[in-house]
């Protein structure tokens, strides 16, 4: 992470559950873990796609 301490993930962390609270922290959680499993798998589907076009 870049340019971030420890400080500043745990003040991060804690408005984070000031926010929505600690009994909807596992749904945010989960959703940004899909997001990210999405984005991977779409660049990765990109790459290949790129790769494929360029050895034609």
């Amino acid at each position: 992470m870049v340019g971030l301490g420890t400080a500043e993930i745990v003040l991060i962390l804690a408005v984070v559950l000031l926010l929505f609270g600690a009994k909807k922290l596992p749904d945010l959680a989960r959703g940004l873990g899909k997001g990210i499993r999405e984005f991977k798998d779409a660049t990765q589907a990109i790459q290949s796609t790129i790769e494929d076009a360029s050895t034609r």
